[in-house]
């Protein structure tokens, strides 16, 4: 068996995710260590691991130098990026690390900066004909034509931070000027689901994951229940496929009545330890890749209905 070191960058309150890898890599007879990284030294999710790194800001130039240095002292096979910002960079870098002998956990910089902006995320999915809500920037507006309620929120953002539902031009006309780089859509009625999705380094959808969003607090799901519902798995496999997902991703769409996607963030879901829990195993699965297996595709093999209901706890240092 081969020894399986990972690190975790911007490892952050991901607690659940930290602990899943540890998991995975104990129960399946494998040798190896979780190593996290961030840029606060209070950041929870590091005392969960073996060892910790603090790091620059993923917009230094020193940042990825950084991450090659630690890659060397503890021998990483595999990189497992969590945060939005740096996944175009490290996107840019996969082919580098490659050379080195490590993996990184990551679709490539194209496949990111359409994920990251949401405005060419709009226009991935209306050039497919894939189900996405009216999209459109401050510069083409024309205030007389809008119908409310609206949703205004950053162009390029993550975890909910500057996103309001818009109810009138009084409204919409502050926003605009309130934040920055704003991009406006249709408001979307309905229930709220995330869809982890697991591909593996070729594309390949390996498993597909529909969670309804039960209580969403600070953007990430609270309390949830996992959906077996087959217009969302299949809707998911072509996003996926089309957009040439590697690893892991999670789709956000509301559904009421029609299934409407708004987002597609191309790496691991803040509340991925719903999915482990329903028999989705991610981490296992990841963990036998890196190892040269070739897991075979389980589409829609998890338990329905499996509800998570969170709470806080603390560590003390």
């Amino acid at each position: 068996m081969k020894n399986i070191n990972i690190l975790i960058t911007a490892a952050s309150r991901r607690v659940a995710l930290v602990k899943n890898f540890v998991r995975a890599i104990n129960q399946n007879g494998y040798t190896g260590k979780i190593i996290a990284t961030d840029t606060d030294p209070l950041s929870p999710a590091l005392y969960f691991t073996a060892k910790h790194y603090l790091v620059p800001l993923s917009t230094s130039p020193d940042y990825i130098p950084a991450i090659k240095d630690i890659c060397k002292k503890e021998d990483i096979n595999l990189v497992i990026p969590t945060i939005d910002e740096e996944l175009p960079l490290f996107g840019r870098y996969k082919e580098e690390f490659k050379k080195e002998g490590i993996t990184i956990l990551i679709s490539d910089e194209k496949t990111c900066r359409i994920c990251n902006d949401k405005f060419e995320t709009f226009k991935f999915f209306r050039e497919r004909g894939l189900p996405f809500p009216d999209t459109f920037l401050p510069e083409g507006i024309d205030y007389s034509s809008l119908k409310y309620p609206l949703f205004i929120k950053p162009r390029f953002g993550r975890g909910s931070i500057n996103a309001y539902p818009i109810a009138n031009e009084k409204e919409l006309r502050f926003f605009i000027e309130y934040i920055k780089e704003p991009l406006i859509q249709r408001f979307l009625g309905g229930k709220e689901y995330t869809i982890d999705v697991l591909c593996d380094m070729g594309g390949r959808v390996l498993s597909v994951v529909p969670r309804e969003r039960m209580v969403i607090r600070s953007g990430v799901c609270d309390r949830g229940r996992t959906v077996k519902d087959k217009k969302l798995i299949d809707y998911s496999v072509r996003v996926a496929e089309d957009l040439n997902v590697i690893g892991p991703a999670n789709l956000q769409c509301k559904v009421d009545g029609d299934v409407i996607f708004f987002e597609v963030n191309p790496r691991f879901s803040g509340a991925i330890q719903l999915t482990i829990e329903a028999g989705a195993d991610f981490p296992a699965m990841i963990i036998d890749m890196i190892n040269g297996s070739s897991p075979d595709p389980c589409i829609g093999d998890f338990k329905d209905g499996v509800i998570m209901t969170s709470y806080e706890d603390s560590i003390y240092i």
